[in-house]
């Protein structure tokens, strides 16, 4: 009985994520061929929300799971409001539309970043302190923990492991948008002048969404769910999103995923953000590179 107890919040946890996350809208896209709108998937992420609350007033085991809950309802109002109101206002459209990467880049990031303050000042308000939602460097030298696929042992450090993955997975990101691209290398010499631009919305975009996707509901997760299960949710709501992002497909879920599990792993073990933020900032640096390089037309810049 005590084991059916602790599962309880689990099974129930998994439910509302997958129903979330972007699998549904997937399902229905990819293999219905049913346009699922963005009103429509706010309107059905909130639905499933709000019948999860009404669960927890009747289920006493479910209770642990109402900040969760309460912050993805947050969240998933957040980005409705940002993504389908403010970005219609006529100067973030002028913005948005611009040839310009500097422009339209970093107006999408400022968008994304309203998101996230929207968020941060939330957390404060549930645990008023920024060390419960990882808002601080962290121990950078804290153990990792022993994962024997990737060689991990016991003993290994966050200072040296985080140095090596940032390697790892930036070099993997070039290798893949590289074969994927193949830029001429004029195109590459006439993107330099975007380097800063490219660096600012980096930084930004890994801010924003380790603060968002990661540090903000394993906050919220880890208590009632344990641990180890808390990464795992928000390794597959982070992968899935990334079905119709960059890369796209299964391959970018597989991808994402695997980079969301890591990240959040190294957010639990240091308790803090720096080698998640690090390590994204790197590979988004490649991939906003290229974006850029995309960007560069007749009259572009």
């Amino acid at each position: 009985m005590k084991n059916n107890h602790r599962n309880t919040p689990i099974l129930f946890a998994w439910v509302v994520v997958i129903l979330i996350s972007t699998l549904p809208k997937v399902i229905a896209q990819e293999i219905f061929h049913y346009a699922v709108s963005p009103n429509l998937q706010a309107i059905v992420a909130l639905g499933v929300i709000c019948a999860a609350l009404l669960a927890t007033l009747i289920w006493q085991s479910l209770r642990s799971l109402r900040l969760f809950l309460l912050l993805f309802a947050v969240l998933v109002g957040a980005q409705w409001l940002v993504y389908n109101r403010l970005d219609t206002l006529p100067f973030y459209r002028t913005w948005l539309g611009s040839p310009s990467f500097k422009v339209y880049m970093l107006a999408e990031q400022s968008l994304n970043l309203v998101v996230t303050l929207v968020m941060v000042a939330v957390l404060f308000l549930m645990w008023k302190t920024h060390h419960k939602f990882f808002l601080t460097r962290g121990d950078i030298a804290a153990p990792v923990g022993p994962v024997r696929w990737l060689g991990v042992k016991q003993g290994a450090r966050w200072n040296k492991f985080g140095l090596i993955l940032t390697v790892c997975i930036s070099l993997g990101t070039l290798a893949f948008l590289v074969i994927a691209g193949r830029p001429p290398l004029d195109i590459v010499v006439q993107a330099l002048p975007f380097l800063p631009a490219i660096l600012l919305a980096a930084a930004l975009n890994a801010f924003n969404e380790e603060v968002t996707y990661k540090a903000s509901i394993l906050s919220v997760l880890e208590g009632p769910v344990g641990p180890r299960q808390a990464l795992y949710m928000v390794a597959f709501y982070f992968g899935m999103a990334h079905y119709y992002g960059v890369p796209y497909g299964v391959v970018g879920v597989v991808l994402a995923t695997f980079l969301g599990w890591i990240l959040a792993k190294s957010m639990q073990e240091t308790r803090g953000l720096f080698w998640a933020w690090f390590i994204h900032f790197w590979q988004d640096v490649w991939i906003f590179s290229f974006l850029a390089i995309g960007s560069i037309i007749p009259g572009g810049g």
